[in-house]
């Protein structure tokens, strides 16, 4: 059967005109969609949806040109919308997952903003000596043995006052599951003010 009377036989809602116009087209309409989307099953529902389209508005189909290029021209069309709604999706979620992503570094930024001033408020409270030799080790980067020789004490007091130290700082976040990450970062936390 021609073409163009497949179409006049469609707008009469011929359902065995559509199904032949279908199985005379589909395979080449998937080809030609494949090779701008790369993917055969995409492409499929592509072309299904051609079909669809063409039956629901077989009332107002007005094909004066060939019904072949016509259908080429609805499946291009097709895909290109579907381009156009999975670009404006994604765009979407990614606009979302920024937005996510901002919030979450302004709350992360500020939880940490607390947990540095509780911290610098645990050492300012430690005894002075306590203090002084935390300061030296964690911010100064001084060993143990050097910061004995430079407060002329042994290491082992060195040793006791930093245990001692770190004691108030745990007890300080025992609620908090953060607490190693503190103590891990003792030594890029900039010097607290006296």
């Amino acid at each position: 059967m021609d073409d163009l009377l497949l179409i006049e036989s469609i707008q009469n809602n011929d359902k065995q005109a559509f199904s032949v116009l279908f199985e005379k087209y589909y395979n080449a309409l998937v080809a030609y969609i494949t090779t701008f989307s790369s993917d055969r099953e995409l492409s499929e529902d592509i072309i299904q949806q051609t079909f669809i389209i063409i039956w629901t508005k077989r009332h107002k189909l007005n094909i004066n040109r060939s019904p072949k290029s016509y259908l080429y021209s609805v499946a291009y069309n097709t895909y290109i919308d579907h381009c156009r709604k999975m670009k404006s999706r994604n765009s979407f979620f990614d606009d979302l997952r920024e937005i996510a992503l901002r919030d979450s570094i302004v709350e992360d930024s500020e939880l940490l903003e607390k947990r540095l001033n509780k911290l610098k408020d645990i050492i300012e409270s430690l005894p002075r000596g306590c203090k002084e030799i935390l300061k030296l080790n964690k911010f100064n980067g001084l060993e143990y043995k050097d910061v004995a020789i430079k407060l002329g004490i042994s290491r082992k007091t060195v040793e006791t006052q930093m245990t001692i130290a770190f004691k108030k700082i745990r007890k300080g976040f025992e609620n908090d599951n953060m607490f190693l990450f503190f103590i891990r970062s003792l030594n890029n936390i900039s010097k607290p003010k006296k």
